[in-house]
């Protein structure tokens, strides 16, 4: 198996035969054939990479990428991290957007530097179904349904006298059997199955084996008829409610396997807009827990513009919106882009479709303070936080902050998110909203 990673944006070269740094052009038709294949890749793949005559060159999804013999790990741009501590950050955001709850214990018993993101993700599983199963499966009490010599539960009489009455022998009974063959227990089996036959790191192979003992005397379900509706979580279980997040995420639709044609391999991808959007807002929303704001995502919708007949149109829906006693006090926008120094560009990169949105977004919900938010990096020079902060013209002391935060420590990234938006509201935003 030939195992290559690349950085968003970077290039993988193409040689005629291939190489420790390179593949063949063999080999990078069955890549592109793959991202075709999946979802977010669109009908040439290009979402996911773009398939030049001597490289390949990564877009902003990132995760893993198979096809047969080869498995292409894209991890994203962040700068002065190797690809382990990069690998190590960009779990730790889909802990949060996937409300994964991974002790830093577990997590710093992964081999980060010797997997790819697949192979992290199928270990993180593994320990922490290990872990739960020597506590014991989760049982439920289930009604069965049988026809017994002595009455046990309650005699079902429509049974009883219809289909057994040629067999009074027989009673018709239903009763409640405490009994580990629930959905749970069948969305974990189904897990195991399916890292079965996809993970290739041995030590996750001798796991994914072990386990699959556990689950040995649990209903096979195939994935497409997992009962998702049916798993209960309580206080009984609350421990399987993390391995329930990992389940979704490798047996749903992000993890997509195909076998069609020249597309054979599977493909556990993100875009990293939307996961910087999600994990920005959720770190947020739990950052200013306390303070008196409230964060909502994605939301409240309105409208740009509206007919002479009251019809609106162009629905806007802000990214990040922070509310003070039910009002809007500052919306931000995420946007993942890496801006220029302000040297080589005085407006460093900020595109102007960006600005016009943030100024309706400042019209439409009448919020006197909004904010692009990008990735800091080392060409911006300096710390994170506000880069430039701008007056918009025609209104009445409305501001717009461009301001960036940096990945290579999410430790306090809580923190400095907080101390950001706090700055960025301010004595104006909130006296703005009492008047």
């Amino acid at each position: 198996m030939i195992q290559r990673s690349v950085r968003e944006w970077d290039y993988l070269s193409i040689a005629e035969a291939g190489g420790d740094d390179t593949i063949s052009r063999k080999t990078a038709d069955r890549l592109i054939a793959m991202a075709r294949a999946v979802s977010i890749g669109g009908a040439d793949g290009e979402g996911i990479l773009i398939n030049g005559h001597q490289r390949l060159r990564a877009r902003q999804c990132v995760g893993i990428l198979t096809a047969p013999g080869v498995a292409l790990e894209i991890l994203p741009k962040i700068d002065g991290l190797d690809a382990g501590v990069t690998r190590h950050r960009l779990v730790h955001m889909l802990a949060r957007v996937y409300d994964l709850d991974i002790s830093g214990g577990e997590i710093a018993e992964i081999g980060w530097q010797k997997h790819d993101l697949l192979e992290v993700v199928v270990r993180l599983f593994c320990h922490r179904l290990a872990d739960a199963v020597r506590r014991g499966l989760p049982r439920r009490y289930v009604i069965e349904e049988a026809d017994r010599n002595a009455l046990k539960g309650r005699l079902d009489i429509q049974r009883q006298f219809t289909v057994l009455a040629p067999s009074p022998q027989k009673l018709a009974c239903r009763y409640e059997e405490l009994n580990a063959d629930i959905a749970l227990n069948q969305i974990m089996r189904a897990a195991v199955t399916k890292l079965r036959g996809i993970s290739k790191a041995q030590e996750n192979q001798r796991r994914l084996h072990e386990l699959s003992f556990a689950f040995a005397d649990i209903s096979p379900i195939l994935a497409g008829r997992l009962a998702w509706d049916h798993v209960v979580l309580d206080r009984t279980n609350t421990a399987w409610s993390t391995l329930l997040g990992l389940a979704k995420l490798l047996l749903g639709d992000r993890f997509q396997t195909t076998s069609a044609g020249a597309a054979e391999g599977h493909a556990l991808l993100f875009e990293m807009n939307t996961l910087f959007e999600e994990y920005i807002g959720r770190t947020l929303r739990r950052a200013l827990s306390g303070t008196g704001l409230e964060v909502r995502l994605q939301g409240p919708q309105d409208h740009a513009l509206q007919a002479d007949d009251g019809v609106r149109r162009f629905a806007t829906k802000p990214d990040i919106v922070v509310r003070w006693q039910g009002a809007p006090v500052l919306i931000v926008d995420t946007k993942w882009k890496r801006l220029k120094g302000a040297i080589d560009d005085p407006k460093r990169g900020v595109g102007q479709a960006d600005i016009y949105q943030m100024m309706a977004y400042a019209q439409v919900y009448r919020c006197s303070r909004v904010m692009l938010l990008f990735p800091h990096h080392n060409e911006l020079g300096g710390e994170e936080g506000a880069l430039s902060v701008h007056d918009i013209r025609g209104t009445d002391g409305s501001r717009l902050t461009v301001a960036s935060i940096s990945l290579s420590d999410l430790g306090d990234i809580a923190d400095r998110l907080r101390a950001l938006v706090l700055d960025a509201v301010g004595d104006g935003g909130i006296a703005a909203v009492a008047a």
